[in-house]
């Protein structure tokens, strides 16, 4: 439990809440009430072993703060996740109320363990061992199955490193799922690419020989689909792209639409991955607590993310 004021408030609730749900105790020190509920909450914190953070704040002595909240009377409790406010209660609640009200948002014990192996499993792969990083991503789907990003990053490894049969088995699950996640059909999508270069005879081709098919007939929607899935293999992202669009102005419809489909999962698998979120108050003018702040920051532009809005844009007008 911390004691917050307007002084350490953005680092101790709106940065920690970046990574951490952060509970906030409005109290006052004349507050019967108050009296009862905090004692609970630091017992609750305790027993729930680091899955939250709880802070207090003398409503009293930290008005500009109470303000900024609308508090009205206290104890007031505000969850922060993301360095924004996403529920709350007020009055002295009983414990088992408070534990079901913190279920709602605060991870299991098992989903943070398999985050924490995640993460473990990222700095792996950025030291060079990917066969360290497989088993903390294997170890993590076991303790959580139902954690889609380790699920993910460990399919995409699996893939990277040539082991297909693991990641098909491991993204099965994940197929099966209604609505399918874009990322997953992305994958599908590029492992069943490397499934048939390894399989046709065509993935031995070399581009002027799928060339020379396709001058001779450019409605060969076949030859065009072979050639940019052996680009799309190669790592030749824009130039698979640009020969799956030739497919897509001639004929969105053909092959149950699968030109489309392989270029929406492109478009996926270069789309840089989203940034944990990062509480910056002077990238948006405001405190979480909707306090001004003068002056905003400009996000660099990325390459990347250039790129995919290009072909994005590319996509929408052939299929207009």
């Amino acid at each position: 439990m911390i004691n917050v004021t307007i002084e350490n408030f953005e680092t101790e609730v709106v940065a920690a809440s970046a990574t951490l749900p952060v509970l906030v105790d409005f109290w006052a020190p004349w507050c019967g009430p108050c009296k009862v509920i905090g004692p609970i909450l630091e017992k609750i914190e305790l027993e729930y072993e680091g899955r939250f953070k709880l802070v207090k704040i003398d409503s009293d002595a930290q008005q500009e703060l109470s303000q900024a909240f609308g508090i009205r009377s206290i104890p007031t409790c505000v969850l922060m996740v993301g360095g924004k406010p996403v529920d709350g209660f007020m009055g002295a609640k009983p414990e088992s109320e408070i534990k079901a009200f913190l279920d709602k948002h605060v991870p299991s014990a098992e989903a943070l363990e398999a985050e924490e192996e995640a993460d473990d499993a990222h700095a792996l792969i950025a030291a060079g061992d990917p066969q360290a990083a497989l088993h903390k991503l294997h170890s993590a789907l076991t303790v959580d199955p139902s954690n889609d990003d380790a699920r993910y990053d460990y399919v995409k490894l699996l893939i990277e490193q040539d082991m297909l049969d693991d990641a098909e088995a491991a993204l099965a699950p994940a197929l099966v799922e209604i609505p399918r996640q874009l990322r997953f059909e992305a994958l599908h999508q590029f492992l069943s690419s490397i499934q048939f270069v390894m399989a046709d005879e065509r993935g031995a081709w070399t581009v002027e020989r799928f060339d020379a098919l396709i001058a001779a007939n450019k409605r060969d929607f076949d030859t065009r689909l072979a050639k940019a899935r052996v680009l799309m293999v190669g790592g030749n992202w824009t130039e698979s792209m640009d020969e799956l669009l030739e497919i897509i102005m001639r004929d969105k419809a053909w092959n149950d639409a699968l030109p489309r489909k392989t270029f929406v999962a492109i478009l996926e698998l270069l789309t840089p991955p989203k940034p944990k979120p990062k509480v910056d108050p002077l990238a948006t003018g405001k405190t979480a607590g909707g306090i001004e702040i003068a002056g905003k920051g400009i996000a660099p532009l990325d390459p990347q993310a250039q790129l995919v809005a290009t072909y994005r844009r590319k996509l929408s007008m052939a299929l207009n």
